[in-house]
Protein backbone atom coordinates (compact mmCIF):
# COMPACT_ATOMS: atom_id res chain seq x y z
CA UNK A 1 0.00 0.00 0.00
CA UNK A 2 1.13 3.62 -0.91
CA UNK A 3 2.12 5.13 2.30
CA UNK A 4 3.58 9.15 2.92
CA UNK A 5 7.28 8.41 2.96
CA UNK A 6 6.75 6.77 -0.43
CA UNK A 7 6.40 10.55 -2.24
CA UNK A 8 10.04 11.00 -0.14
CA UNK A 9 11.62 7.62 -1.87
CA UNK A 10 10.62 8.88 -5.31
CA UNK A 11 12.41 12.40 -4.51
CA UNK A 12 15.18 11.00 -3.13
CA UNK A 13 15.35 8.57 -6.31
CA UNK A 14 15.23 11.62 -8.58
CA UNK A 15 18.19 13.26 -6.76
CA UNK A 16 19.98 10.08 -7.12
CA UNK A 17 19.42 10.03 -10.84
CA UNK A 18 20.39 13.43 -11.53
CA UNK A 19 23.30 14.06 -9.50
CA UNK A 20 24.76 11.26 -11.37
CA UNK A 21 24.05 12.29 -14.82
CA UNK A 22 25.62 16.19 -13.52
CA UNK A 23 28.55 14.17 -12.26
CA UNK A 24 29.10 12.50 -15.51
CA UNK A 25 28.97 15.79 -17.37
CA UNK A 26 31.06 17.57 -15.29
CA UNK A 27 33.85 14.95 -15.53
CA UNK A 28 33.12 15.23 -19.05
CA UNK A 29 33.75 18.67 -19.52
CA UNK A 30 37.16 18.20 -16.96
CA UNK A 31 37.88 16.05 -19.91
CA UNK A 32 37.49 18.39 -23.07
CA UNK A 33 34.23 16.81 -24.10
CA UNK A 34 30.62 19.07 -23.38
CA UNK A 35 30.22 22.66 -22.57
CA UNK A 36 29.80 23.62 -18.96
CA UNK A 37 26.41 25.58 -19.24
CA UNK A 38 23.62 23.41 -19.28
CA UNK A 39 25.43 21.24 -16.71
CA UNK A 40 25.26 24.33 -13.97
CA UNK A 41 22.09 25.27 -15.20
CA UNK A 42 20.67 21.78 -14.46
CA UNK A 43 22.73 21.99 -11.25
CA UNK A 44 21.50 25.38 -10.10
CA UNK A 45 18.04 24.10 -10.42
CA UNK A 46 18.83 20.54 -8.61
CA UNK A 47 20.33 22.58 -5.53
CA UNK A 48 17.35 24.59 -5.08
CA UNK A 49 14.85 21.53 -5.17
CA UNK A 50 17.22 20.13 -3.07
CA UNK A 51 17.25 22.79 -0.64
CA UNK A 52 13.60 23.14 -1.06
CA UNK A 53 13.49 19.46 0.43
CA UNK A 54 16.15 19.63 3.28
CA UNK A 55 13.95 22.74 4.72
CA UNK A 56 10.47 20.55 4.20
CA UNK A 57 12.55 18.17 6.50
CA UNK A 58 13.77 20.22 9.45
CA UNK A 59 10.50 22.09 9.84
CA UNK A 60 8.10 19.12 9.41
CA UNK A 61 9.63 15.52 9.19
CA UNK A 62 12.24 15.63 11.73
CA UNK A 63 10.03 17.84 14.51
CA UNK A 64 7.59 14.25 14.08
CA UNK A 65 10.64 11.91 14.63
CA UNK A 66 11.63 13.67 17.11
CA UNK A 67 8.63 13.41 19.51
CA UNK A 68 9.01 9.75 19.24
CA UNK A 69 12.72 9.35 18.93
CA UNK A 70 14.68 12.52 20.46
CA UNK A 71 17.87 13.58 18.89
CA UNK A 72 17.98 11.22 15.88
CA UNK A 73 17.42 14.04 13.55
CA UNK A 74 20.31 16.44 15.05
CA UNK A 75 22.98 14.23 12.60
CA UNK A 76 20.94 14.72 9.55
CA UNK A 77 20.43 18.92 9.66
CA UNK A 78 24.55 18.48 10.15
CA UNK A 79 24.21 16.73 6.65
CA UNK A 80 22.15 19.20 5.45
CA UNK A 81 24.90 21.84 6.46
CA UNK A 82 27.91 19.99 4.87
CA UNK A 83 25.79 19.85 1.44
CA UNK A 84 25.40 23.82 1.72
CA UNK A 85 29.00 23.69 2.20
CA UNK A 86 29.98 21.19 -1.06
CA UNK A 87 26.96 23.23 -3.05
CA UNK A 88 29.26 26.34 -2.18
CA UNK A 89 32.36 24.99 -3.13
CA UNK A 90 31.11 23.90 -6.61
CA UNK A 91 29.31 27.05 -7.12
CA UNK A 92 32.38 29.10 -6.47
CA UNK A 93 34.93 26.11 -9.49
CA UNK A 94 31.75 26.85 -11.88
CA UNK A 95 32.30 30.70 -11.14
CA UNK A 96 35.68 30.97 -11.76
CA UNK A 97 35.98 28.33 -14.82
CA UNK A 98 38.00 25.49 -13.17
CA UNK A 99 36.66 22.93 -14.92
CA UNK A 100 38.80 20.49 -13.24
CA UNK A 101 37.79 21.93 -9.76
CA UNK A 102 34.27 21.48 -10.58
CA UNK A 103 34.70 18.03 -11.43
CA UNK A 104 36.29 17.47 -8.03
CA UNK A 105 33.57 19.32 -6.43
CA UNK A 106 30.97 17.74 -8.39
CA UNK A 107 32.43 14.26 -7.29
CA UNK A 108 32.79 15.59 -3.09
CA UNK A 109 28.84 16.30 -3.77
CA UNK A 110 27.33 13.22 -4.93
CA UNK A 111 29.49 11.10 -2.39
CA UNK A 112 28.15 13.22 0.42
CA UNK A 113 24.42 13.17 -1.45
CA UNK A 114 24.46 9.54 -1.67
CA UNK A 115 25.80 8.67 1.78
CA UNK A 116 22.93 11.38 3.30
CA UNK A 117 20.42 9.60 1.44
CA UNK A 118 21.15 6.10 2.18
CA UNK A 119 21.16 7.09 5.58
CA UNK A 120 17.90 8.76 4.95
CA UNK A 121 16.60 5.80 3.49
CA UNK A 122 17.74 2.99 5.53
CA UNK A 123 17.71 4.59 9.39
CA UNK A 124 15.83 7.91 9.57
CA UNK A 125 12.81 7.16 6.98
CA UNK A 126 12.61 3.43 8.26
CA UNK A 127 11.94 4.86 12.29
CA UNK A 128 9.65 7.65 10.51
CA UNK A 129 8.14 4.21 9.14
CA UNK A 130 7.53 2.25 12.37
CA UNK A 131 7.23 4.80 14.62
CA UNK A 132 5.32 7.95 13.45
CA UNK A 133 1.71 7.07 13.13
CA UNK A 134 0.53 7.41 9.19
CA UNK A 135 -1.74 10.60 9.91
CA UNK A 136 1.13 12.46 11.28
CA UNK A 137 3.49 11.68 8.22
CA UNK A 138 1.14 12.81 5.94
CA UNK A 139 1.02 16.08 7.68
CA UNK A 140 4.78 16.55 7.67
CA UNK A 141 4.82 15.64 3.85
CA UNK A 142 2.04 18.22 3.54
CA UNK A 143 4.18 20.77 5.34
CA UNK A 144 7.44 19.79 3.34
CA UNK A 145 5.75 20.40 -0.47
CA UNK A 146 4.26 23.53 1.44
CA UNK A 147 8.53 24.67 0.97
CA UNK A 148 8.10 24.59 -3.12
CA UNK A 149 7.21 27.85 -4.49
CA UNK A 150 3.39 27.23 -5.95
CA UNK A 151 4.88 29.10 -9.17
CA UNK A 152 7.81 26.45 -9.28
CA UNK A 153 5.90 23.57 -9.11
CA UNK A 154 5.52 23.22 -12.54
CA UNK A 155 9.18 22.88 -12.70
CA UNK A 156 9.37 20.83 -9.98
CA UNK A 157 7.04 18.31 -11.86
CA UNK A 158 8.82 18.47 -15.27
CA UNK A 159 12.34 18.00 -13.44
CA UNK A 160 11.48 15.39 -11.04
CA UNK A 161 9.07 12.89 -13.07
CA UNK A 162 11.03 12.02 -16.09
CA UNK A 163 13.96 11.25 -13.46
CA UNK A 164 12.06 8.11 -11.63
CA UNK A 165 10.61 5.06 -12.54
CA UNK A 166 6.79 3.60 -12.91
CA UNK A 167 6.75 2.75 -9.71
CA UNK A 168 7.44 5.77 -7.72
CA UNK A 169 5.70 7.62 -10.65
CA UNK A 170 2.18 6.00 -9.51
CA UNK A 171 3.32 6.09 -5.99
CA UNK A 172 3.70 10.09 -6.25
CA UNK A 173 0.19 10.16 -8.10
CA UNK A 174 -1.55 8.50 -5.75
CA UNK A 175 -0.35 10.28 -2.46
CA UNK A 176 -0.97 13.48 -4.72
CA UNK A 177 -4.68 12.47 -5.32
CA UNK A 178 -5.45 11.44 -1.96
CA UNK A 179 -4.25 14.96 -0.64
CA UNK A 180 -4.71 17.27 -3.27
CA UNK A 181 -8.31 18.87 -4.36
CA UNK A 182 -9.52 17.34 -7.55
CA UNK A 183 -9.12 20.42 -9.57
CA UNK A 184 -5.63 20.80 -8.12
CA UNK A 185 -4.85 17.62 -9.08
CA UNK A 186 -6.20 17.74 -12.44
CA UNK A 187 -3.41 19.87 -13.02
CA UNK A 188 -0.92 18.25 -11.94
CA UNK A 189 -1.97 15.31 -14.14
CA UNK A 190 -1.45 17.54 -17.16
CA UNK A 191 2.04 18.12 -15.88
CA UNK A 192 3.30 14.95 -15.54
CA UNK A 193 1.86 13.66 -18.84
CA UNK A 194 3.50 16.56 -20.20
CA UNK A 195 6.94 15.72 -18.86
CA UNK A 196 6.55 12.24 -19.28
CA UNK A 197 5.36 11.99 -22.84
CA UNK A 198 4.68 8.20 -23.98
CA UNK A 199 5.27 6.71 -20.75
CA UNK A 200 1.67 8.13 -19.65
CA UNK A 201 0.28 4.80 -21.17
CA UNK A 202 2.15 3.04 -18.35
CA UNK A 203 0.66 5.15 -16.00
CA UNK A 204 -3.15 5.05 -17.04
CA UNK A 205 -2.41 1.24 -16.97
CA UNK A 206 -1.40 1.01 -13.46
CA UNK A 207 -4.25 3.97 -12.48
CA UNK A 208 -7.01 3.95 -14.83
CA UNK A 209 -9.11 6.68 -13.33
CA UNK A 210 -6.14 8.54 -14.79
CA UNK A 211 -7.96 8.42 -18.06
CA UNK A 212 -10.82 9.91 -17.00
Amino acid sequence: MTGPIDAITAIHNAFRKDMSGIDAAALSVARGKPELAATVGRFRFFNEVLVWHAHGEEVAMFPALDEVVPFVSEAYVQDHHGLDAAFAALDAAVAAGDELATARASAAFKFHLDIHLAKEDTHLYRLVRERVPVPEQGKAVSVMATQVPQDRQPELIAWMFPLIGDDDRENMLRIQQMVLPPEVFAGVKQLVQKAIGDDWAELTRRMPELAA
